[in-house]
C-alpha cells in the first residue's frame, strides 16, 4: 500500500451531512452491534450477501477492527441528523452503513476495491443507497483507490439497478457461484474506475 494511500485520510470520526436529514461518519468501535443489526436484516431473504445464518458480534469483531483500524478501508455509518450537540448526535441510531474491503489480499491490488452497503429495511427504497453511494464515490479518492467493484446477485435487481444508475458497467459475470439453500444463484462483477476529478468535500 503505497504512503501516499495510507497518508491520505485521518480516522478521526468527524461527520459530513449527507442530506438535509442524514449524516455520515466514520464508525466507531462502539458501533458494531447496531452495523450488524442492520447487516443480519438483509440475510433471510437471501438477496444480499451469501450469509445464510445470522452473524454474532464474536463472530464479527476482528472484521469490524481491521476497518477501524485501516485508513484506506473505512467503514460508514449514516445516522438519522437530530437538533442539539454533538452528545445527541452520536446517540443517534445508525439506519445504513457502507464499506470499502479489500478486492483480494495482495499487495498490487490496493487500488481496487469492494463496496458493501446495507440499510436499515426501515430505510429502503426512499433514496438512500443511493445517496451513500454517491458519497462514497468522492471519498474514494482520498483513500487511494482507482477501482470500485460491486459484488451482486443477478437476481438482486434493485443493487443492479442502484449500481447501473451510478455508472457502474459489468465487469464480470460468475454463474452458479453460490448455493443458497434453495436455488443456485448468479453473481454480477460490476465495477467502476474513480480519479481525483470525483472528488468532494461533500
Amino acid at each position: 500500500m503505497s504512503d501516499v494511500a495510507l497518508n491520505a485520510i485521518s480516522t478521526d470520526l468527524s461527520t459530513h451531512q449527507l442530506a438535509d436529514q442524514f449524516i455520515v461518519q466514520r464508525a466507531s468501535k462502539e458501533d458494531l452491534a447496531e452495523v450488524l443489526a442492520i447487516y443480519n436484516q438483509s440475510i433471510p431473504a437471501k438477496q444480499a450477501t451469501a450469509n445464510l445464518a445470522l452473524v454474532t458480534v464474536d463472530e464479527r469483531a476482528a472484521w469490524f477492527d481491521e476497518h477501524l483500524s485501516s485508513p484506506t478501508r473505512p467503514i460508514y455509518v449514516v445516522k438519522t441528523l437530530r437538533g442539539g450537540d454533538d452528545a445527541e448526535q452520536a446517540q443517534s441510531p445508525i439506519i445504513a452503513w457502507g464499506s470499502y474491503s479489500d478486492l483480494y489480499a495482495r499487495t498490487a491490488y490496493h487500488i481496487s476495491t469492494e463496496i458493501s452497503v446495507y440499510l436499515n429495511q426501515d430505510y429502503q427504497g426512499q433514496g438512500l443507497g443511493s445517496l451513500l453511494t454517491r458519497w462514497m464515490l468522492t471519498q474514494a479518492p482520498s483513500l487511494g483507490i482507482r477501482n470500485i467493484i460491486a459484488l451482486v446477485f443477478a437476481h438482486n435487481q434493485p443493487s443492479l439497478g442502484l449500481f447501473r444508475k451510478l455508472g457502474f458497467e459489468q465487469w464480470g459475470y460468475m454463474p452458479k457461484v453460490c448455493d443458497m439453500e434453495g436455488f443456485i444463484a448468479d453473481v454480477v462483477m460490476l465495477g467502476k474506475a474513480v480519479t481525483s476529478d470525483d472528488a468532494s468535500d461533500k
